[in-house]
């Protein structure tokens, strides 16, 4: 099991090559649109020099691999690099042909499969590589959704350098990042804040388990307004991504405690932030 849960990040990765490498080739690229971002300056220096989109790719990807391993850590930038090789391979193996002829279609469905491919290598703590390592290293300190930013990123790159005589492909390709972003967002939940109130008799045993996350926790003292038993309230503040796990220990701990769970709009102060 231990060895399953290792890999699992590795496959997840190569995966979400598969989802951008077919988004590129069968959609975006046989109608010259661009992704945004370093895969939309190697689409442009692609389209004008017939030099291979895939091996530009990887190439542009080196420098920003090389900071981000340096700012972010040894595993997001090793299963980003794993990406960007498979994105790359993938690239070569994909046949350019578009399986749709209208370009707004393939702006749509491209951007979903790029879109499933970058959240699913996020979500499993690594990158397609790009702007997607630069968007990391700017929300490891503030809770931007990272969909947003990255569209802000690879947006500038279709509007400065993309199509400045060609409206129709510039708004088709950014029709294609949006949906990316928004795709990402959706699968990527980092910054996606929720507060937990947890009423327990078992504050010992909770916070033996709670505190290995790790997260920080309050303890409020209760009283029950009918019964008039005294208990504890737990209260912690998690991810929506580790939430599935906090609520597993709570099951597995004190399967009768009372859980309320609400989104939260914002947190000030210490907070542990992760890729």
């Amino acid at each position: 099991m231990r060895t399953f849960h290792l890999t699992l990040p590795y496959v997840a990765v190569i995966l979400g090559a598969l989802f951008v490498a077919a988004g590129f080739n069968l959609f975006l690229v046989p109608h010259s649109l661009l992704s945004g971002g370093v895969s939309g300056i190697s689409m442009i220096i692609g389209y004008a020099t017939d030099w291979n989109i895939g091996m530009l790719y990887f190439l542009i990807n080196l420098p920003l691999i090389i900071w981000g391993w340096r700012a972010i850590g040894s595993k997001f930038i090793v299963l980003s690099i794993i990406s960007v090789v498979f994105t790359s391979v993938f690239m070569q193996l994909i046949p350019v042909q578009s399986i749709v002829k209208d370009g707004i279609i393939a702006a749509v469905f491209g951007g979903v499969l790029i879109g499933i491919g970058t959240g699913i290598s996020l979500r499993y703590e690594g990158s397609t590589g790009g702007f997607d390592i630069l968007g990391s290293i700017m929300t490891r300190k503030k809770d931007f959704p990272l969909g947003t930013i990255l569209f802000l990123l690879n947006g500038s790159v279709v509007f400065v350098l993309g199509y400045p005589n060609n409206w129709d492909l510039a708004l088709s390709s950014m029709l294609a990042i949006f949906i990316t972003t928004k795709i990402v967002d959706t699968i990527h939940i980092r910054h996606v804040k929720v507060t937990v109130f947890i009423i327990t008799n078992q504050t010992k045993s909770l916070l033996e388990h709670l505190l290995k996350i790790p997260r920080g926790v309050t303890i409020i003292e209760t009283k029950g307004a009918y019964t008039h038993a005294e208990k504890d309230m737990l209260m912690t503040v998690t991810t929506r991504y580790e939430l599935a796990a906090l609520q597993k220990i709570i099951r597995d701990t004190d399967p009768k405690a009372f859980v309320n769970i609400v989104e939260t709009v914002g947190v000030m102060g210490e907070f542990r932030r992760k890729v």
